[in-house]
């Protein structure tokens, strides 16, 4: 049965690399505002769990509805338009374009959904300054420190006000001080903003942040959502 309210849900999926099962059978929802860890151990299936949700790997078996709509009923271009205009990402190693400023990595993509310079520049500052990093705004990557790098790619995630953020070990390359600051920031902006935070960790600190846990192993995820 379909959790009720859910934003996102992801039923019996399953997924093959050659003969190595990544997923089999995972199943999984979140809520408009909630944040979700994604937790298990290393090759248990959290990475390949999250690229189907974001609609980057199509799954063999299984269905994934995001607002109603079943991802895998959607032409390319249609899934490509939804991670520009509904979804966030945040990587482990922030993932950011060396050549451009961080202002101009976080008003990339309100640029790519057609907002004039001007006012995707004017956005991305508001966000530099409400995620700590306004001080690097004209900056390259390669100068600003791991944590403040992580910061910019926060808020670039959350520039274009997104419906659903995910979040791939965002604090791995982090030291404990940056990776708890960097938590703090994100989950505090996503839920001010109604924005659900799909986290796929292995840290048991990391998911302390999140409202619940979803736990995969062999394939498997265990979302105790689909058990009530």
């Amino acid at each position: 049965m379909t959790p009720a309210g859910s934003l996102l849900v992801a039923q019996d999926l399953r997924k093959t690399y050659g003969s190595t099962p990544a997923l089999d059978g995972a199943s999984f929802s979140v809520h408009p505002g909630e944040v979700v860890a994604v937790m298990g151990p290393s090759g248990s299936g959290k990475s390949t769990l999250l690229h189907c949700l974001a609609g980057i790997v199509t799954p063999d078996e299984g269905t994934i509805t995001y607002a109603g709509r079943e991802l895998s009923a959607m032409s390319d271009a249609e899934r490509s338009a939804l991670r520009r205009s509904d979804f966030g990402f945040v990587f482990q190693f922030g993932q950011l374009v060396p050549e451009l400023t961080c202002l101009e990595n976080v008003a990339l993509p309100l640029r790519l959904n057609g907002v004039r310079r001007k006012a995707a520049e004017l956005t991305a500052r508001r966000w530099l300054e409400r995620l700590e990093v306004e001080d690097v705004a004209g900056k390259r990557p390669g100068e600003v420190s791991g944590g403040q790098g992580q910061r910019v790619a926060v808020a670039r995630a959350l520039a274009g006000s997104p419906k659903v953020v995910f979040a791939d070990e965002p604090t791995g390359a982090l030291d404990s001080l940056n990776g708890e600051r960097v938590m703090e920031l994100l989950t505090e902006s996503a839920r001010s903003e109604n924005t659900a935070v799909v986290l796929v960790t292995h840290e048991a600190r990391v998911a302390a942040y999140s409202d619940r846990d979803v736990v995969v192993r062999d394939g498997r995820a265990r979302d105790l959502e689909f058990a009530v």
